[in-house]
């Protein structure tokens, strides 16, 4: 647990600095911010390369993974739900109920509760040392259905404040290609797997999402093409081909076992990248410290929520410590499931091994901050998602304590 334990301090050491880094760059602040972008996504997308290069599924029995599909569409639904109803009736005046846009932007802005962080997730259960177990293995099914499902409903809210966009279709068509082309060629294609290249295949597909997405801003920028890194990165890693006589899988059970190829170097840098995406995660939430986006949406955003007046700082404090433990809940349905393959210490451990949120959360935030909500509620989703960020070493404390294994 020491790796978690050095994780978790690195996960708040980029939270820390995140609160001061609009100050301390200043009108730079905006390409420092870009850069960061990059470099999280760069780590995520290797992260997720060796996640896809470690994945087998069976193809001759796909019946069950119809079935993650659905408990990981409960892990990212029922958090929402619940977050979105208690904005609406606990943090919106009575008199704003049966306001169409109070829903439409609570709806939006409680979508950051939805995604498990992949990226965090599969670092942190590895460091504890449980990649080899059945927790590690229906996690990673569990935690890549459960963002894909975050990216697809975020179409249908887009449109409800949109409107019906071309755009949006080609988000998905892109991703039933890659789901396609990961089932097709599973570990049929012979690219080199070495650290250097995989960092080199990350960098690429950053890049092109970002091309794409400057791209599509030309064409409107009202509905811009965002393709999300992490399933081209483990797409990639999925087509890999294992070289021969390899087991990817073979120093699973070690400690600080890290997700990719087992050789002592590739796991070393493997094991320096987790580190750093831990840091960049940190750095990739916005500061609730003046002169930053959030501290200008509140003076300028004309919705709904930007205008409610604010509560005390106690009360703020409430509402998040609140807003944590409901979407934690709405991620226990896991626990309820797959009786016939694990008992309930190892559900409940899968299930709260759902809990750590991080960048696919933050750009939630931020999209909801480019439609101008505001006001307290977008103070308690941040402050929230930060709470759970700084918790993740505990949590996976807790699912090491459940299943057995020694901390």
């Amino acid at each position: 647990m020491k790796k978690v334990a050095f994780y978790s301090v690195l996960l708040i050491v980029g939270l820390v600095v995140s609160q001061f880094l609009p100050e301390l760059a200043g009108s730079g602040f905006s390409s420092l911010n870009k850069v960061i972008t990059v470099l999280t996504m760069t780590a995520l997308a290797f992260i997720m390369i060796h996640v896809g290069y470690e994945f087998e599924i069976d193809k001759s029995n796909i019946k069950p993974y119809g079935w993650d599909y659905v408990v990981a569409m409960t892990a990212a639904t029922f958090p929402w739900i619940l977050v979105t109803l208690y904005f609406v009736f606990v943090l919106i005046p009575p008199e704003f109920w049966a306001n169409w846009d109070a829903w439409k932007e609570s709806l939006l802005a409680g979508r950051f509760a939805a995604p498990t962080s992949a990226g965090v997730l599969f670092s942190m259960l590895a460091a504890a040392g449980l990649s080899a177990s059945w927790l590690f293995k229906k996690a990673r099914i569990l935690a890549i259905f459960d963002d894909l499902d975050t990216v697809l409903l975020m179409i249908p809210l887009k449109m409800l404040i949109l409107g019906i966009a071309w755009q949006l279709g080609v988000i998905v068509l892109v991703m039933v290609i890659l789901v396609w082309i990961a089932w097709k060629y599973l570990h049929k294609i012979n690219i080199s797997s070495k650290w250097q290249w995989v960092l080199l295949y990350s960098f690429i597909i950053v890049i092109i999402s970002e091309i794409i997405h400057w791209g599509s801003l030309q064409i409107d920028t009202s509905v811009p093409i965002h393709l999300e890194v992490l399933l081209p990165a483990f797409v990639l890693g999925a087509i890999m081909k294992h070289p021969e006589g390899s087991d990817p899988h073979s120093d699973d059970e070690r400690e600080g076992h890290q997700e990719g190829p087992e050789s002592p170097e590739e796991q070393r840098v493997s094991s320096i990248i987790s580190g750093i995406f831990m840091v960049l995660v940190g750095l990739s939430m916005p500061s609730i410290i003046g002169g930053n986006e959030v501290s200008a949406v509140k003076e300028t955003a004309q919705s709904l929520t930007a205008t409610l007046e604010m509560p005390g700082w106690g009360m703020i404090m409430f509402h998040v410590l609140m807003v944590t433990i409901i979407s934690n809940i709405g991620k226990m349905f896991p626990a309820f499931c797959y009786r016939k393959e694990a008992n309930f210490k190892t559900r409940l451990a899968l299930a709260i091994g759902m809990w750590p949120r991080g960048e696919v959360g933050a750009g939630v935030l931020v999209v909801s901050i480019g439609f101008g909500i505001g006001g307290h509620i977008l103070t308690v989703a941040l402050l929230s998602l930060t709470l759970n960020l700084v918790l993740t070493g505990v949590f996976i404390y807790m699912v090491k304590r459940l299943v057995g294994t020694k901390a």
